[in-house]
């Protein structure tokens, strides 16, 4: 579903770091999203963003993103930045969840960055229920670290480390003592993602900003398009968005890194712990 929808507020978060806040013109309820959920914002030049949820979700009157300036990106986040004020009209589809809270007797939450966005509804969802948690957030400096006054609230329960301060993070002995029946989550850039995956926690669930890179052998497969049941195939040297733009397909596309359209793997394979936006 697509929404017209009005930015009502953009303001500064952190360094680097701005909050939209985007509301229905006419004073409508949007419909309702969990934590975990992302929308995308469909900008200019056939520009396609997707960028978590990170308000309340029983606030039904507003969406509220966080975004990042890339400094090495495509041009959508300087986009939102330079661009996009108060006012203006933004086409949003979504909301989609694919890095949903599970039930689980305690959790822990490691946020690198930017990647402390989707964790945060989860963080109020999880404190209502009396459940033990913790939440690990690291990133460059304390200053670009955005919602610090908001998760200074939760008390000791959160544990704020700038990496100019503390270095990186001690990854190996904060999941070394991880109890059985814990649900860690995990989002934040490509390095943090892969040292913890790399030490194996039982009950992971990680969210990437861009595709995981794959250096293994590429195989030819097919997909099935979601809505007409049409079976593609996609060779080994070609990429599932190329074939569908061959096809004679208006795609849109995110990057040209992520998802590419509603379709279905017949033959492939992935990360069950992982999801992915961008």
């Amino acid at each position: 579903m697509t929404l017209d929808l009005l930015l009502a507020q953009k303001e500064m978060l952190a360094d680097g770091v701005v909050r939209l806040t985007l509301r229905a013109p006419g004073g409508e309820a949007l419909p309702s999203w969990e934590p975990g959920a992302h929308v995308d914002l469909l900008l200019p030049g056939d520009v396609v963003r997707q960028y978590s949820l990170c308000g309340d979700p029983g606030d039904t009157s507003a969406y509220t993103v966080a975004v990042l300036r890339e400094t090495d990106g495509r041009g959508g986040s300087a986009y939102v930045h330079d661009k996009l004020v108060a006012g203006d009209r933004v086409q949003v589809d979504g909301p989609r969840n694919h890095f949903a809270l599970v039930e689980a007797e305690r959790y822990l939450f490691i946020a690198g960055g930017i990647g402390i966005t989707p964790i945060l509804p989860m963080l109020d969802r999880v404190a209502g229920t009396g459940r033990e948690w913790q939440l690990v957030y690291g990133g460059r400096t304390r200053s670009s670290m955005a919602f610090a006054p908001e998760l200074a609230r939760h008390g000791d329960r959160v544990t704020f480390r700038p990496q100019d301060e503390h270095g990186l993070l001690d990854l190996p002995t904060l999941l070394g003592g991880v109890h059985p029946g814990t649900a860690v989550y995990c989002c934040g850039p490509e390095p943090l993602l892969a040292a913890v995956e790399a030490l194996g926690p039982a009950d992971l669930h990680v969210e990437r900003f861009t595709p995981r890179a794959d250096d293994g052998p590429r195989t030819a497969f097919e997909v099935e398009l979601a809505e007409s049941g049409r079976v593609l195939p996609v060779p080994a040297d070609r990429s599932i968005l190329d074939v569908l733009e061959d096809a004679g397909m208006t795609v849109l596309s995110s990057c040209r890194e992520g998802r590419a359209a509603p379709v279905r793997p017949v033959s492939s394979a992935a990360h069950p712990t992982t999801a992915t936006r961008c």
